[in-house]
């Protein structure tokens, strides 16, 4: 297993980056965490620095350190609360036993630095050609200080796992909470009045879909939309030359013709979308885990809200 996956687990089909342990599909959240080697604590300890002859603790600063192997997960403010993974998958639990979600997978990257979970909330829907796409709630836990948790929706493609954790992770369609105070019950109660679990946003994003696979592209504008989302700087009179596109632009414009699943909306702008996330999710980087890592949590979550954003406004003009 590479660098950066510290340990994973997950339910079902193989995960789209091929890593992690298999693990029966009914898991509870505590099972899940088990099975994910999650079950450690993290502990704020002092640092201490050395004045002349003795050595005196540091006024400022503390140290996050994990308690089943000692590594220290990097410094941290006096004021920092950690949250423990197991307050942080007890937000799973009540709607697991009644039945409204099932765990997917969860794991830490970067030594423990970046934990997550994710759970199938059991509602979906199916495009034009047979294209289903699945909801599911992404906790993100960051063991480090200066990032929050936050509990997102993400709907993903079945055919092939593209994430589109783009539709869910602007300004007021999630919940985040900095490192000063606990998760605990009232906390995770306002969590989900924040997400109203997720099922209304799921249909917001059904529409958006629906949308995108009804409005047909035409060549200049999807030769626009590709340049816009990977290098503007040659978009010139609202046109644009083929010729002067660089290898990955050229390959995203490949991949709306030969992405799986292309053929079943083929020629509309959910098919130009999806190119966009797949190239990100599947292509893009070298290393599958820190590919996880980009497209969940990093900059490239933000380029494929980017896409979603530029698609709509293409289809709104076709």
């Amino acid at each position: 297993m590479s660098h950066e996956i510290d340990t994973m687990a997950y339910a079902g089909e193989t995960p789209w980056h091929g890593l992690g342990e298999k693990v029966d599909n009914n898991l509870t959240p505590m099972q899940m965490l088990k099975k994910a080697g999650l079950d450690w604590t993290v502990e704020r300890k002092p640092v201490y620095h050395k004045e002349k002859d003795k050595y005196v603790m540091t006024k400022d600063w503390n140290v996050l350190v994990r308690s089943d192997n000692q590594k220290v997960l990097g410094p941290c403010g006096k004021k920092y609360l950690p949250i423990q993974n197991k307050q942080v998958f007890t937000f799973f639990d009540k709607f697991v036993k009644a039945g409204d979600m099932t765990m997917g997978t969860a794991g830490s990257l970067d030594e423990g630095r970046q934990v997550w979970g994710l759970a199938n909330i059991k509602q979906g829907f199916k495009l034009p050609g047979g294209d289903d796409v699945e909801g599911h709630l992404l906790i993100s836990h960051p063991h480090q200080w200066g990032k929050a948790l936050t509990v997102m929706f993400t709907p993903i493609r079945v055919v092939c796992n593209n994430t589109l954790t783009m539709a869910l992770a602007e300004k007021g369609n999630r919940f985040t909470m900095p490192h000063i105070q606990e998760f605990g019950s009232d906390m995770q109660l306002k969590a989900q009045e924040a997400l109203g679990l997720a099922k209304g946003k799921f249909t917001e994003f059904k529409e958006m879909a629906s949308f995108l696979a009804k409005k047909r592209y035409k060549e200049q504008d999807l030769n626009n939309f590709i340049t816009r989302q990977f290098h503007p700087n040659l978009l010139l009179d609202n046109k644009v030359d083929r010729d002067q596109w660089n290898r990955t632009s050229q390959y995203v414009f490949d991949l709306v013709h030969k992405q799986p699943g292309a053929n079943m909306s083929e020629g509309t702008w959910w098919s130009a979308l999806n190119a966009v996330t797949y190239y990100y999710d599947h292509k893009a980087g070298r290393e599958r885990d820190t590919s996880l890592r980009s497209a969940w949590f990093g900059s490239r979550a933000a380029k494929k809200r980017q896409a979603l954003t530029l698609a709509v406004e293409y289809a709104k003009a076709a």
